[in-house]
């Protein structure tokens, strides 16, 4: 699972927490809804799904890319401590979770 997780970089979903804060408060205090436990959960769920899947598959997206380029070469992918297929395989879950939790 750790190699997994290595495609998202941790610090960038930690950067992007309070916005998502920001926003799910904003959105409540800009309508009628109220605060339930369990629709922040499930907000903080669909942020975490979206960039584990969006980052992914940049990161399968760009592998060719990230080969030859020296800087990029030893992320997982290109350095093969991850496979293409595998990181793919990372994103549709991502993807099929956070459709799940739109659906809720």
């Amino acid at each position: 699972m750790k190699k997994y997780l290595s495609l998202v970089l941790f610090a960038h979903s930690v950067f992007a927490l309070p916005f998502a804060l920001i926003g799910f408060f904003l959105a409540l205090h800009t309508t009628e809804y109220a605060f339930y436990w369990k629709l922040l959960l499930l907000m903080l769920l669909c942020m975490v799904t979206a960039r584990n899947a969006a980052m992914a598959f940049n990161r399968y997206l760009d592998r060719d890319i990230d080969a030859i380029n020296p800087r990029t070469a030893m992320r997982d992918i290109p350095a093969g401590k991850i496979s293409a297929q595998n990181a793919l395989i990372f994103t549709i879950v991502n993807c099929l979770l956070l459709s799940q939790r739109l659906i809720l």
